[in-house]
């Protein structure tokens, strides 16, 4: 069997220089394949075939609040010198996650693959004034794959044309797997599921991610780049001084001296809900003050939902496009109510003013939640800030031997992650 702690996963951004790294403190992987496969009957015959769709997969994936941009970096496929997240960083980003599996005698039994997934959907949560801070994401893709026994290893190669000096007379550039800057990685496997007449790239090779100028452009194996086993020889063509390649195969062993999952005990496990300052304020009147700071909150959840357009094309079982429509973002404040600071601001008038109508809420509302490194709350970690916010709704609660609690739910389409608090 597999204890959590030997199931170890790890993300691999597709677009732009960002790298790889381990996805730190989950709390919960829960990964679904769907099939889509279709009976098909006739009339006058009991023949029955099955038309095989392409499959969908769901990948929910849940983790602490650890503090830092990372996961959300890499998420977004942005450089880990990034300081912002925005939403529309997600629109086109993609990456690979992989687990890879260990049993309790120690005996590594593969690497679970999900390709090309994309971001669906994610929130953050603060269920209530003792609890940990929870992100949890939903993604999306197309397949899932276990690999194992000589092809266990799945393994990203990255090679850099560090000058033009490395491209031959036809600006064709080798990569010599296992041999001089690549000595350390393996040997590519055969796909078991590539069978005879086909070339040793579509064999040995994945697939592989040109970064040129910015831009990421998967290369079309045979087109853009041969492989030849005999040699460990691949050789990419059209290839540009500071083109950066990302060279996906498998393999039966991982890359020398490196180990597939770095256990990370330097962040904090789990950043709690006695650290965090929530601020909901009239972006006009400049950034947030003392008043628009919101005391008796007893949970905080931001949802954020993107409207996917994601399309295949004829001839081609792959998503060849990918964006997104349109954002939801939902805020839901709970709270035990004694002040009415929230819904005066709501109304963009002082504690003073005698009437607070719903019809006349602003929809100009800003949200602020910074999240510190413990409840001295003198070292910023993280903050989420929300702009053009409108009310929604607003839910009273009262029973007999409870307090009347308060709900405000607002709605956006945006949403800024720092670690920078100047951009808050």
């Amino acid at each position: 069997m597999i204890l959590y702690s030997d199931y170890c996963p790890r993300i691999f951004p597709l677009n732009g220089d960002s790298d790889p790294s381990e996805l730190d403190r989950v709390q919960g992987i829960d990964p679904t394949s769907t099939l889509n496969r279709e009976k098909i009957k006739e009339v006058g015959s009991d023949f029955t075939a099955w038309k095989r769709g392409t499959p969908t997969i769901g990948y929910a994936l849940t983790q602490n609040e650890e503090g830092t941009l990372e996961a959300w970096l890499k998420l977004a496929n942005k450089s880990s010198s990034s300081k912002t997240v925005t939403l529309d960083d997600f629109k086109t980003s993609w990456f690979d996650i992989c687990e890879y599996l260990t049993d309790d005698d120690g005996t590594f039994l593969g690497t679970m693959q999900y390709p090309k997934l994309r971001l669906s959907g994610f929130s953050i949560g603060i269920a209530d004034p003792d609890a940990i801070i929870e992100r949890s994401f939903d993604l999306v893709g197309e397949h899932a794959i276990h690999w194992k026994n000589d092809n266990q290893y799945v393994i990203q190669l990255k090679a850099t044309v560090a000058s033009a000096g490395l491209l031959d007379s036809a600006n064709n550039f080798d990569v010599v797997i296992g041999s001089g800057d690549y000595s350390d990685y393996p040997d590519p496997v055969a796909d078991p599921d590539v069978g005879a007449g086909k070339t040793d790239a579509e064999k040995y090779i994945q697939k592989i991610m040109r970064v040129r100028s910015g831009t990421s452009t998967e290369l079309i194996v045979d087109d853009d780049y041969d492989y030849v086993n005999g040699t460990k020889t691949l050789t990419i063509a059209d290839a540009q001084a500071d083109d950066i390649y990302k060279i996906f195969y498998t393999a039966t062993s991982y890359v020398s001296g490196e180990s597939t999952f770095v256990k990370d005990t330097s962040k904090s496990g789990g950043l709690t809900a006695d650290s965090v300052d929530i601020y909901l304020y009239i972006p006009a009147s400049g950034k947030p003050g003392s008043e628009d700071y919101l005391y008796r909150m007893q949970s905080a959840t931001i949802d954020v939902a993107f409207d996917r357009t994601d399309y295949k094309e004829i001839g081609n079982k792959d998503v060849v496009l990918r964006g997104v429509r349109e954002n939801t973002v939902t805020v839901t404040l709970s709270r035990y109510l004694e002040k009415w600071t929230a819904e005066e601001i709501l109304r963009g008038e002082s504690s003073t003013f005698g009437k607070i109508d719903v019809k006349e809420l602003s929809d100009d509302i800003a949200l602020i939640i910074k999240v510190y490194e413990d409840d001295t709350k003198s070292t910023f970690k993280l903050g989420y800030k929300i702009t053009s916010l409108s009310p929604t709704e607003l839910r009273s609660s009262v029973a007999v031997d409870e307090y009347t609690s308060k709900d405000i739910t607002l709605e956006a389409d945006n949403l800024l992650i720092t670690d920078d608090a100047n951009e808050l």
